[in-house]
């Protein structure tokens, strides 16, 4: 998503100059993002998660944070994705080293994934680029193990790995 705003700014930057050309590329961008925002509202976003109806794709970490509080333990890093046919991406870390999901077949992503996990609700939520991409019920003690991973990770993280992107 940040690469596509600096296309659109940079190309935006250079088209003002030529009133007539700027104007077409303007509509042609508003109609494609329009068309490419397929989340609901929040409001929705909330009440889907009141309903435990969790969609993939179709809900922000602001709902589950609105509507269940925060998490017990929240983990920022960059992740690879087996992408599944209905749309789920399966983050590599959910799996044994070199095994692949079942019905996987050659969808991959990578990016900076958040990750929320609710001990009290047993409930692993991994979201990329803002949109929930994975979700796994898990007892509370199989939360907190994760959770403990990963504080135990973040000592070994350089300054550079824990700047922000």
């Amino acid at each position: 998503m940040i690469v596509w705003t600096e296309l659109v700014v940079g190309l935006l930057a250079h088209m003002v100059r030529r009133t007539p050309t700027f104007w077409c590329v303007w509509v042609v961008l508003s109609v494609m993002t329009l068309s490419c925002s397929s989340l609901p509202p929040l409001e929705e976003q909330k009440r889907l998660v009141e309903q435990n109806n969790l969609r993939v794709r179709q809900l922000t970490p602001r709902a589950f944070l609105d509507t269940w509080g925060q998490p017990t333990y929240l983990h920022h890093q960059f992740t690879h994705f087996y992408g599944m046919k209905d749309g789920r991406l399966i983050p590599q870390a959910r799996l044994a080293l070199g095994e692949a999901p079942q019905g996987w077949e050659t969808s991959l992503e990578a990016g900076d994934a958040l990750f929320l996990a609710y001990a009290d609700r047993g409930m692993y939520l991994v979201f990329l680029e803002e949109q929930l991409v994975y979700h796994e019920a898990m007892p509370a003690d199989k939360v907190h193990a994760v959770g403990k991973s990963w504080k135990y990770e973040e000592q070994f993280k350089t300054r550079l790995e824990s700047l922000p992107r």
